[in-house]
C-alpha cells in the first residue's frame, strides 16, 4: 500500500486519542509527555459513498475500500532538533512518512495539562515547525556543502543544484518551510530536492482538535480560525475536529447508534471521515474503480498516473500484458444505471497505456501475458 500520513504534535493535543478513534484500537492516551514512544501504525478504509453507490448498482459477494495509512508519533518539544524529549527518534520517525497531519490543541481543559503551561495554538505550530526547519536546515546545509566541494571543479549539475538549493536553505534559516518556498517548483527542480527528504516540503494537513461545545460549528472558534490564516499562508489544509467526540462516536457499536449520536450532535458525518478524505487528497491520490459480481473494489494511484500504471496496482503482470482499458466515468456510469447501458450510450471508451487515469474512473483491463 505505502501511502502514510503521520501523526504529529506537542504532547497532550489529542494526537493518541484521534488514532484511536481512527483505527478502534487501544492505543494509550494517557494524560502525561511522551506517553506514546514507538510509532503506531494503523490501516483505514477512505470512506467513500461512490463505492456504496456502485455496490448499489453492481451486486457482488465483496466490497473492499482503498486505505490509507496514519502513523501516530510522539509529541514533539521546543529542542527536539537537538535531542530534546525524545526528538532525535521522533523526527526520524516523521521522515519516514509521506504527508504530516499536525493535530493543534484548540480546547481548554485544566484535567489535561499542557506541556507549555496553556493553549496558544500559534505557539504551538511554530514550536513544531522550528523543530523540524532546523532538522531540515541541517541536511539542507550538509547538501549544499557537499556541492560547493564539487562545484569548485567546474561541474555544472552541482553548481546547477547549488542554485536550487540555497535559496531553500536561506528560507529554512528564515523559519520558513520548504513546502512554502518550493510549491511550483518544475519536476527537475524536485529531483534536487527530493532526496533530502525535507520534513517541512512534505504535504500538510492540520487538525484543529476543538472542545465539545465547539463542535458543530468550529469555524467560529479564533483559535480556528487562526490556524486557517495560518495554514493559508503554506498552502496547507485544516480539517476542524472535535477528538472527545470523536473517540465516542468510534465507541459507537452500530451505524445506527452512531447516526442517532451525531444527529443529536448536529453533525453530518464523523469528522474523521473529513479527515481520511483530506490525507487522502494531501497526498495527491485519487481513486479508480473496477465492479464486477465477485468484488467491487476501490484502487488508490497517484495523481497523473497512465491506465498501465493502474493496471500494475491490480496484479504486476496485467500492466506487462497491458493491450487496452475500458472506461466509463462514474458520473457516467451512474445516469446509465449499468455497465451495457452506458456502452449502449456510448459512454464506454478505449484507452491506451499512455491514458492519465481519472478520480472516479471505472476500469476494466485487457491483457495478455
Amino acid at each position: 500500500m505505502g501511502f502514510s500520513c503521520g501523526i504529529v504534535g506537542l504532547p497532550n493535543v489529542g494526537k493518541s486519542t484521534l488514532f484511536n478513534a481512527l483505527t478502534r484500537s487501544s492505543v494509550p492516551a494517557s494524560n502525561y509527555p511522551f506517553c506514546t514512544i514507538d510509532p503506531n501504525v494503523g490501516v483505514v478504509p477512505v470512506p467513500d459513498p461512490r463505492l456504496k453507490r456502485l455496490s448499489e448498482l453492481v451486486p457482488t459477494e465483496k466490497v473492499v475500500p482503498t486505505v490509507t495509512q496514519f502513523v501516530d508519533i510522539a509529541g514533539l518539544v521546543k529542542g527536539a532538533s537537538q535531542g530534546e524529549g525524545l526528538g532525535n527518534q521522533f523526527l526520524g520517525h516523521i521522515a519516514e512518512v509521506e504527508a504530516i497531519v499536525h493535530v493543534v490543541r484548540c480546547f481548554e481543559d485544566l484535567q489535561v495539562i499542557h506541556v507549555s503551561g496553556a493553549v496558544d495554538p500559534q505557539r504551538d505550530i511554530e514550536v513544531v515547525e522550528t523543530e523540524l526547519a532546523i532538522r531540515d536546515l541541517g541536511v539542507a546545509n550538509a547538501a549544499v556543502q557537499r556541492l560547493e566541494k564539487v562545484a569548485k571543479s567546474g561541474d555544472k549539475k552541482a553548481a546547477a543544484a547549488l542554485e536550487i538549493l540555497q535559496p531553500v536553505v536561506k528560507s529554512l534559516d528564515g523559519g520558513v518551510p520548504a513546502r512554502a518556498l518550493i510549491r511550483g517548483f518544475s519536476p527537475a527542480r524536485m529531483e534536487v530536492i527530493r532526496p533530502l527528504n525535507l520534513l517541512t516540503a512534505k504535504p500538510l494537513l492540520y487538525v484543529a482538535n476543538v472542545g465539545e461545545k465547539e463542535a458543530a460549528a468550529p469555524e467560529a472558534s479564533p483559535m480556528v480560525r487562526r490556524i486557517q490564516e495560518i495554514a493559508a499562508k503554506e498552502g496547507a489544509s485544516v480539517v476542524p475536529i472535535c477528538g472527545a467526540i470523536e473517540a465516542q462516536i468510534a465507541a459507537l457499536e452500530s451505524e445506527e447508534e452512531r447516526a442517532e449520536y451525531m444527529q443529536a450532535l448536529g453533525l453530518s458525518e464523523p469528522g474523521l471521515n473529513r479527515l481520511i478524505r483530506a490525507g487522502h487528497e494531501i497526498l495527491n491520490l485519487i481513486t479508480f474503480f473496477t465492479v464486477g459480481p465477485k468484488e467491487d473494489r476501490a484502487w488508490t494511484v497517484r495523481r497523473g498516473s497512465t491506465a498501465q500504471e493502474a493496471a500494475g496496482k491490480i496484479h504486476s503482470d496485467i500492466a506487462r500484458g497491458f493491450i487496452r482499458a475500458e472506461v466509463i466515468a462514474y458520473d457516467d456510469f451512474v445516469a446509465c444505471g449499468s455497465e451495457a447501458a452506458a456502452k449502449e450510450k456510448g459512454k464506454l471508451r478505449l484507452e491506451g497505456k499512455e491514458y492519465i487515469v481519472q478520480d472516479g474512473d471505472l476500469m476494466h483491463f485487457r491483457f495478455g501475458v
